[in-house]
C-alpha cells in the first residue's frame, strides 16, 4: 500500500501529474453535474427502520393483510375553533367540502354526515372546542405529494370556516419534516462554509490557505452529490438526516486532511526551493497517514451494514461513498491543488528555504517539553478529568417522543400537542392489537378477551375495533393512561407482549397476539438498537484495532491509540449531556445519539492520534522516544489544534438545524472532538508513550 501510494503521489506532485489530475477532477466533476442525477431529488423523511421480522412489523403485516381498509398513510386532522366551541355541524360541513373536492391521494374520511350526533360527539374535547378526526393517504404518494394533498386540505378549511387545521400522525410529520430540511440544508451549507473560511482566515491569516482546502471540498461535494444521486435512482433511500450528517462529514474530513496536507508542505517548502519537490517529499510522509485515517473513516462507516436498524444501515453506503471520494481527493486532488499555487498559499507568510521550522518558545513545543518532563502527572490529570466527565453516563435520560425533537412552532407538532392537551394522553397514538385464532369467537370470547387486555398496567381503555375471517380475527384500540412514547408505556407494553401467551390463556381461548402502532414500535426499537450498540462498538472497535497494527507495525501502541479514544467517547457523551443540559436546558436525549456520536468520535478522532503516531514513528527512527514524543507534539500540535477546533465548529453548526437529535448529536461530537484535540492528542497519549515505551538504543544517527 505504501509503494502504490508513494507512486499516486509522486506523479501528482510533478507539473505534468498535477496538471492532468486537477483537468480529471474538472472533466469529472463537470460531467457528473450534467448528466448525473442529484441526491436531493432522493431526499426522504422517513427511512424504514425495523427488521421485517420485528414484532410490531409482523403485527402491522397481519393488520394490512386481514383489515385492508387501514392500507395507506396515517394521519390526523385536529380541528380547533379560535372563539368559543366549535359546533359539530361546521365540523360536518367542513367534511362535506373536504370530499366533494375529491382530493388526489385522501383514501379514507370518516363520513361524518352519516354518522349518529352521539357518535360525531366521541371526536371532541370535552369542552368542545377542539376536535380530533382521523384520515389515510393512498400508500404509494410519495411525501411530496402528501404535503400538497394536505395542504389542499387546509386551503378549504381556512376559506370556509372560521377554524384553525393542524395536520399531525405520521402524514403531517412528513411532510412538515421535508419542508423544514429543504430549508435548513440551505442554511448548514452555507454555515458550515462561511464558518470554514473564518476560521481559516482567523487561524492562518492566509486568504488562499482558506480558499483552497474550500475549493477541494466543493469539488468533492458536487461529486458525492451526483453519485448518491445515481444510487437514489437506483433505489436507494436517501435520508435527509443523513445527508445532512454527511454534508458535515465532507467538508470537515476534507479540510481536515488539506491542513495536514499543507502542513507537512509548508515544513518541506523550508527545505526544498521547487514546490514540485517539497511536495513529492511533504506527500511521502503525510500520504500514508492521510489515507488511513480516510480509511479508519471508511472502516466504521463500513460496519453500520451489520445494523438492524435501517437507520444505521442507511448511513453506511451514503457515508462510505462520501468516503472513498474524500479518499481518492486527499491524495491526488488536495496536493494537486497546492502544489498549483505553491508558496503563493501561505502568502503573506511564505516560507523560505532555511527558515525555523518550529519555535521552542510555541505552544505546542512547551506541552510537549512538559509531557516528557512528567508523564505521570500529565496522564493523571487527563485520566481524572475525562473519569469524571464520564461518570454523568449514568445519569443519560432516553427520550423517544420523536416530536420532542422538533420545533415548538412545527404544525404537526403543535396539533400533537393540542391532542395532548385536550384528549387523553393514550389517544395520540392508540396501540392496534389483533388476535388470530384457531376458530370462530363469539361475542363471550371477545368480551373476555378485552377484559383480560384492559387488566394489564397501565392500560386507560380497550375497544374492540372490528373483525375479519367469519370472526377469526379480532382487532382491538388499546390505550394507556401515559403517553404512548413514555418509558412507562414502552415498559407495560414490552411485558405484555412478553406475556401474550399468558394473557390469551388467562381469557380461556387458543390463539396468538400481535401488537401494531406507535408503543409497539418504540419496544421493538429500543430491542433492536440496544443490540445494535453493543455488535456495532464490538466490530468498530476490533476493525479499527486491527487497522492500526497494520499502519504502526505494534501491538501496544493501537492499544494506546484505541484505549485514548474509547475513554474520550464516554467523556464526551457524559460532559456534553452535562453541558447540554447546563446551557440549553435539554435533559434526554435520543437513543440513536450514543451509537451516532460513537462511530463519528472513535473514526475522526482516531484520526489525529494516527497523525501524531506517524509523526513519532518517524522522528524515533532518529530520537530516543522523549525526543521523539517532544519533537512529534510539536511539530503535529498546530495543525491538529486548528484541524480540530475547525471540526468541532463544523459539526456544531449541526446545531441550526430544526431537530433536537441533531443539536444534540452536533454538540457532543463537538465537545468529544475538543477532548481529542487537545487532552487525548496533546497530553494522554504521549503521557503514556513516555510513561510505557522503553527507551533501548538511541539510533547512532542521532
Amino acid at each position: 500500500m505504501r509503494n502504490l501510494l508513494q507512486s499516486i503521489t509522486d506523479w501528482v506532485s510533478t507539473k505534468k501529474g498535477m496538471w492532468i489530475t486537477l483537468a480529471v477532477w474538472l472533466v469529472v466533476t463537470v460531467g457528473l453535474s450534467l448528466f448525473a442525477p442529484n441526491a436531493k431529488d432522493y431526499e426522504v423523511s422517513r427511512i424504514v427502520s425495523l427488521p421485517e421480522d420485528a414484532q410490531s412489523v409482523i403485527a402491522q403485516n397481519k393488520v394490512d393483510e386481514y383489515f385492508k381498509d387501514t392500507n395507506g398513510t396515517p394521519g390526523i386532522l385536529v380541528f380547533q375553533s379560535k372563539e368559543g366551541s366549535l359546533e359539530p355541524t361546521t365540523l360536518v360541513d367542513i367534511y362535506n367540502r373536504i370530499e366533494e373536492a375529491k382530493i388526489p391521494g385522501v383514501e379514507q374520511v370518516i363520513p361524518l354526515a352519516s354518522l349518529p350526533p352521539q357518535a360525531i360527539q366521541g371526536f371532541f374535547s370535552e369542552d368542545q372546542t377542539t376536535a380530533l378526526i382521523p384520515i389515510i393517504f393512498d400508500a404509494a404518494l410519495e411525501t411530496k405529494e402528501i404535503g400538497e394533498s394536505k395542504n389542499q386540505i387546509i386551503e378549504i378549511v381556512e376559506e370556509g370556516s372560521d377554524v384553525t387545521l393542524y395536520v399531525t400522525g405520521p402524514a403531517g410529520i412528513a411532510t412538515d419534516s421535508l419542508d423544514l430540511f429543504s430549508r435548513a440544508d440551505l442554511v448548514l451549507i452555507f454555515s458550515t462554509v462561511g464558518l470554514i473560511l473564518l476560521l481559516l482566515i482567523v487561524i492562518y491569516r492566509s486568504p488562499l490557505l482558506a480558499f483552497i482546502p474550500l475549493l477541494a471540498a466543493v469539488f468533492v461535494y458536487q461529486v458525492v452529490m451526483q453519485l448518491l444521486g445515481i444510487l437514489g435512482k437506483s433505489g436507494l433511500a436517501l435520508s435527509n438526516q443523513t445527508i445532512s450528517i454527511m454534508s458535515i462529514l465532507l467538508f470537515a474530513a476534507v479540510i481536515d486532511y488539506s491542513l495536514f496536507v499543507f502542513s507537512r508542505f509548508r515544513e518541506e517548502l523550508k527545505n526544498y526551493e521547487s514546490k514540485f519537490d517539497a511536495m513529492k517529499e511533504a506527500m511521502r510522509e503525510t500520504g500514508l497517514p492521510v489515507f488511513f485515517s480516510g480509511g479508519t473513516v471508511l472502516a466504521a462507516m463500513l460496519v453500520l451494514f451489520f445494523a438492524e436498524l435501517g437507520d444505521y444501515r442507511n448511513f453506511a453506503p451514503t457515508f462510505a461513498t462520501t468516503m472513498v471520494v474524500i479518499m481518492i481527493a486527499s491524495v491526488t486532488l488536495v496536493p494537486a491543488l497546492f502544489t498549483l499555487f505553491g508558496r503563493k498559499s501561505f502568502w503573506p507568510k511564505v516560507p523560505k528555504v532555511g527558515s525555523e521550522k518550529v519555535k521552542d518558545s510555541s505552544f505546542w513545543s512547551k506541552i510537549g517539553k512538559f509531557v516528557v518532563k512528567k508523564p505521570g502527572l500529565a496522564v493523571a490529570v487527563v485520566s481524572a478529568i475525562l473519569l469524571l466527565s464520564a461518570a454523568n453516563m449514568f445519569n443519560l435520560k432516553y427520550e423517544f417522543d420523536t416530536m420532542k425533537s422538533f420545533p415548538e412552532d412545527m404544525p404537526s407538532r403543535q396539533g400533537y400537542e393540542i391532542i395532548e392537551e385536550k384528549f387523553d394522553k393514550g389517544d395520540l397514538a392508540p396501540t392496534t392489537v389483533v388476535f388470530e385464532a384457531k376458530d370462530s369467537l363469539t361475542k363471550e370470547e371477545q368480551e373476555s378477551l378485552r377484559a383480560q387486555l384492559l387488566e394489564e398496567p397501565l392500560v386507560n381503555d380497550v375497544r374492540l375495533n372490528s373483525s375479519a375471517d367469519n370472526d377469526r380475527v379480532l382487532s382491538y384500540t388499546l390505550t394507556f393512561k401515559e403517553g404512548p412514547y413514555d418509558v412507562k408505556t414502552i415498559d407495560a407494553l414490552e411485558e405484555m407482549i412478553k406475556r401474550s401467551e399468558d394473557i390469551v390463556d388467562g381469557a380461556n381461548l387458543d390463539g396468538d397476539l400481535y401488537f401494531a402502532g406507535e408503543t409497539a414500535s418504540k419496544v421493538d426499537d429500543r430491542q433492536a438498537n440496544n443490540k445494535d450498540v453493543i455488535v456495532i462498538v464490538l466490530l468498530e472497535t476490533l476493525l479499527i484495532f486491527v487497522m492500526l497494527v497494520v499502519l504502526t507495525k505494534s501491538f501496544k501502541m493501537p492499544i494506546y491509540m484505541m484505549g485514548t479514544i474509547l475513554i474520550s467517547f464516554l467523556a464526551a457523551l457524559g460532559l456534553g449531556m452535562f453541558l447540554s443540559n447546563l446551557f440549553f436546558d435539554i435533559d434526554t436525549i435520543a437513543n440513536r445519539v450514543p451509537l451516532y456520536a460513537f462511530v463519528f468520535l472513535v473514526a475522526l478522532g482516531i484520526d489525529y492520534n494516527i497523525i501524531l503516531i506517524s509523526r513519532y514513528q518517524e522522528e524515533r527512527r532518529k530520537h530516543s522516544v522523549k525526543k521523539a514524543v517532544e519533537i512529534a507534539v510539536a511539530n503535529t500540535g498546530g495543525v491538529i489544534s486548528s484541524a480540530g477546533l475547525i471540526l468541532a465548529a463544523t459539526f456544531a453548526v449541526l446545531m441550526t438545524q430544526p431537530v433536537q437529535l441533531l443539536f444534540v448529536f452536533g454538540f457532543i461530537v463537538a465537545v468529544g472532538i475538543l477532548l481529542d484535540t487537545f487532552l487525548i492528542r496533546g497530553v494522554l497519549l504521549p503521557g503514556l508513550i513516555v510513561f510505557f515505551e522503553k527507551d533501548k538504543a538511541v539510533s547512532k544517527n542521532k
